[in-house]
């Protein structure tokens, strides 16, 4: 059941892949994983967002490659042993009928790090858990951790087939949609942005070169997807570094020509290339991101999801409402209330908010509080 009075509450279907809902649990890494294997952590964590009602999910960032991990505890999909544990994941939210994904990824330059908890910093040369990273240049990401290694292009070769490998897997195991993590400072990103990308041949220079990866990635993935299965793809949509870096408009364009090699929604978020960010330029604030989602869509004639500072039912409301965004992406909301979908039908008066949750959790909510 779906109560079309809500913006936010309206099924949104893009190829053969419906979300019951606008709502989206937005990647989260949690650094469980071992050797790349899913753990029962995720199992447990991932079970806590699925049952309460959200309208799908895309599971944490995925290392194509074991140097494409971020620390030494993020997922991987670059086995096919990888696959069953994964599957697992898939499982839990097919039983409450929401759209599940998985963002392929490659950290790059920023790989090789320890927890956020630990410090985040680059692991110690010769640490035992650490690696070599890859990255467009050989320039150090915050200029504490050695100069990762300057890809050569057929390096480059194999990393796209990874992708494609990887998203060969991720249909295996049953993800309704895959999304390319383009953003944040990780492989992707910094070949399209200048402030990390100084090279000199078809990869690099021009807007036009250092879109190639991502273009041909992108491509490489859809060739290997069935035809209804959705691609996503988070992009930082400026570098946050004022007039340095990537612009809006550069992405704008960069949206055009992945809608053109087959790029179904586009997941704006921003920054991430350097650890220094121009505040002056967008300040971190409620939905301080959904000016990306609106513009792209609007100018780059593609669906997107909006990021950053969505926290309040009737502002998630309002984007999907007024055409800003076609999906709502959440992440720490999501964990500071798993339930968020249901206090958001409470809050935009659904006549029947049960049908968001299970039956089980709806049967003791279903009444309003009084006033």
């Amino acid at each position: 059941m779906t109560d079309t009075s809500s913006a936010l509450f309206t099924p949104f279907t893009t190829r053969g892949v419906t979300f019951k809902n606008r709502i989206v649990v937005s990647p989260m890494c949690q650094y469980a994983a071992v050797d790349g294997h899913a753990t029962d952590w995720h199992f447990e964590h991932y079970a806590r967002l699925a049952l309460g009602g959200v309208g799908g999910c895309v599971v944490e960032s995925t290392g194509v490659l074991p140097q494409g991990r971020i620390t030494p505890g993020c997922l991987g999909i670059w086995s096919d042993d990888h696959v069953s544990g994964l599957s697992k994941i898939v499982e839990i939210f097919k039983r409450q009928g929401a759209a599940i994904g998985l963002q392929l990824g490659h950290a790059g330059r920023k790989g090789s790090s320890a927890t956020p908890w630990d410090g985040g910093r680059g692991l110690p040369e010769g640490d035992p858990q650490g690696w070599v990273c890859e990255a467009p240049s050989a320039i150090s990401y915050d200029g504490e951790r050695p100069a990762p290694l300057a890809l050569t292009v057929e390096e480059i070769a194999g990393i796209v087939t990874a992708f494609a490998e990887a998203a060969k897997r991720a249909v295996a195991a049953g993800f309704d949609f895959v999304e390319l993590h383009g953003a944040h400072g990780y492989l992707i990103h910094s070949f399209v942005s200048p402030v990390s990308n100084t090279r000199e041949d078809a990869y690099g220079g021009s807007a036009e070169n250092r879109m190639r990866l991502p273009l041909e990635i992108a491509a490489a993935v859809r060739a290997v997807l069935p035809e209804e299965m959705p691609l996503f793809y988070r992009a930082s949509c400026i570098d946050r570094l004022g007039d340095e870096g990537i612009q809006l408009e550069d992405t704008v364009e960069l949206a055009k020509r992945l809608k053109a090699v087959g790029v179904d929604v586009m997941d704006c978020s921003g920054g991430g290339v350097l650890l220094r960010t121009n505040p002056g330029q967008i300040k971190e604030g409620p939905g301080f991101q959904v000016g990306f989602a609106e513009r792209i869509r609007a100018e780059a004639g593609i669906a997107t999801m909006a990021v950053g500072g969505i926290t309040d039912p009737a502002q998630a409301e309002e984007i999907v409402a007024q055409g800003r965004a076609d999906l709502c992406a959440l992440g720490k909301e999501m964990l500071a209330d798993s339930n968020f979908a249901h206090r958001a039908a409470l809050a935009l008066d659904i006549e029947k908010p049960d049908f968001v949750l299970p039956q089980r959790y709806a049967f003791y909510l279903q009444f309003r509080p009084r006033a």
